[in-house]
């Protein structure tokens, strides 16, 4: 499994939350397994999303880079940075 982790900074009384269409955008995508969304006090947030392969990850890039600009737009953050992962622990407990 990989992850894609993006880092934003929202923009003022915003969290820069997706709206369930952009989820839904995401959960779409061929290969991708899931997505967290988090936010920081310090007014920073994190998107992550799972994906099966390296292929789906590699496959994803330039869908994920078009939904990230245009959410960063609409939300008014700004994009930090934009890195992947290799998953190599996964453990959820209910």
């Amino acid at each position: 499994m990989f992850a894609r982790v993006s880092t934003y900074r929202p923009g003022p009384e915003s969290t820069g939350a997706p709206t369930d269409e952009t989820i839904n955008r995401v959960l779409e995508m061929p290969g991708c397994k899931g997505i967290y969304y988090l936010y920081s006090q310090d007014n920073t947030s994190l998107s992550i999303t799972l994906w099966d392969d390296k292929n789906a990850l590699d496959g994803s890039q330039q869908a994920a880079e078009r939904i990230r600009t245009e959410t960063s737009a609409e939300q008014h953050m700004q994009i930090l940075s934009v890195e992947e992962f290799e998953v190599l622990t996964r453990e959820l407990r209910d």
